[in-house]
């Protein structure tokens, strides 16, 4: 296949964006590329089991057998849930005590390993879906507050959340972070990244649209955040930073929905990350009531990365902690003008990764000048996400190995518009199929196979 790049992209020296990053507790990623977290829905879904729930499967192993592949300097996985009922979706990868066994831990040390083929930091995303676990998980979820989500996505249903206790913050939310993490470390993962953006339970206490607490976890931006600054605390007791275990977070430059964060409220977030320590913040935008549109603001056309001008505001509270940004970057040219202006230290890549798995590795040795571009409607931002979820289930169906060495292998080319105009039909019936499975009550499929 020859696949379509972003036009008027020249072939330029990519040699700062191969400059190695160094993080407060020492350690370095090996480039500025960091492949960022995108849900798999490809674990075991086994509720009444809790030692084959949330497992890993052959299937995520196979995915970041490929990734781990492409010389990002760093690797984030996936969104993996520290609480087995509140999950975003079913086939999220779960950490919790009660499902603890010698095969779980052995999957975890496998997925760390594929991801380091190249010498990437291999990552893991902690996150709770609080208020925007799937219905078909959790009818009544736990929230900051009992704030009830409006807008759904389509074939999305939330249930209505129950506001956590002070005392169920300590022991549903901090404790479970704190054990997931430590589990991370002793699989041999590098590091975690807290998920404190997309309107997951972290954001629902940062966020003023879903926090109406009266007590020390509510009202004052200081008191919606002490959750985060008590988790990566109680995490640095159990993994002290002279381990070299990375912990950082991805948080919001900015929401769109009205009385959302601002980016006031995002920079002072991220100055007290700063302060406490994090290793690495990730900044992007939007929650599940507002995506974030590429074309909605002319900056964004004319530096191309969808955040870039809120980050130029959030930067200068970093000293120490490293910056990555995603979300937009498409050419090379764009991300090295992000760096040399210092909005960033890193460039994260989310949908491009899917596309091409080993793009920093193209990028890096100047075989190719931007990443791949889609023949979907470019605000068409749903089926933009439907169609990456698609590509890293091909990802998933082989081996590099099986695959005959080919990161590529059974990844469909949604740069042309025949394949886009297929992918398009198969969305309409995995909607009509899960309207159908919903009137069964049953759970509606949430990923697009295509054959």
């Amino acid at each position: 296949m020859t696949l379509q790049r972003f036009p008027n992209a020249a072939i330029v020296s990519s040699k700062i964006l191969g400059e190695k990053l160094k993080f407060p507790n020492g350690r370095t990623a090996a480039n500025r590329f960091m492949k960022a977290a995108m849900t798999e829905r490809l674990s075991t879904y086994d509720p009444q089991n809790p030692k084959k729930h949330g497992l890993p499967t052959k299937e995520i192993l196979n995915i970041y057998d490929k990734w781990g592949r492409g010389e990002y300097g760093m690797i984030i996985t996936g969104n993996v849930v520290v609480d087995p009922t509140n999950l975003e979706a079913i086939g999220n990868a779960i950490i919790f005590e009660e499902g603890d066994s010698e095969e779980r831990r052995s999957l975890y040390a496998q997925w760390a390993k594929n991801m380091k083929h190249d010498g990437a930091l291999a990552i893991m995303q902690l996150s709770h879906a609080g208020r925007q676990s799937s219905i078909w998980v959790n009818r009544t979820p736990f929230g900051a507050s009992d704030i009830e989500l409006k807008t759904d996505p389509p074939g999305t249903m939330y249930g209505k959340p129950i506001a956590l206790t002070t005392e169920q913050i300590k022991t549903e939310v901090v404790d479970r972070f704190v054990y997931a993490a430590k589990y991370a470390y002793e699989c041999g993962f590098d590091g975690i990244q807290l998920h404190g953006a997309h309107g997951y339970l972290l954001t629902q206490f940062t966020s003023p649209t879903t926090n109406n607490r009266t007590d020390k976890y509510g009202g004052s931006l200081e008191n919606r955040n002490r959750v985060i600054i008590e988790i990566y605390e109680a995490i640095r007791r159990e993994v002290p930073e002279s381990t070299g275990f990375l912990v950082g977070i991805k948080s919001n430059s900015k929401e769109f929905q009205e009385k959302g964060t601002t980016v006031n409220d995002a920079r002072d977030l991220c100055a007290a990350y700063e302060k406490h320590g994090f290793d690495f913040v990730e900044l992007t935008g939007g929650t599940a009531e507002k995506y974030v549109f590429a074309h909605e603001r002319e900056s964004t056309k004319i530096r191309e990365a969808f955040f870039v001008e809120f980050a130029d505001a959030i930067r200068p509270v970093f000293k120490n902690t490293v910056l990555y940004l995603t979300g937009g970057f498409r050419t090379v040219g764009a991300m090295i003008d992000a760096v040399e202006k210092n909005t960033t230290q890193g460039i994260g890549l989310a949908r491009p990764a899917t596309a091409e798995p080993d793009l920093p590795k193209k990028i890096l040795n100047g075989s190719v000048p931007s990443a791949v571009k889609d023949a979907f409607n470019p605000n068409d931002m749903i089926k933009q996400i439907m169609a990456s979820g698609s590509q890293i289930e091909q990802m998933g169906r082989k081996s590099v190995e099986d695959a005959g060495g080919d990161v590529m292998d059974q990844i469909s080319d949604y740069s042309d518009p025949k394949m886009v105009e297929l992918f398009i039909q198969a969305t309409y019936k995995l909607f009509e199929d899960g309207k159908k499975a919903a009137m069964a009550g049953k759970a509606p499929k949430t990923v697009v196979v295509m054959e």
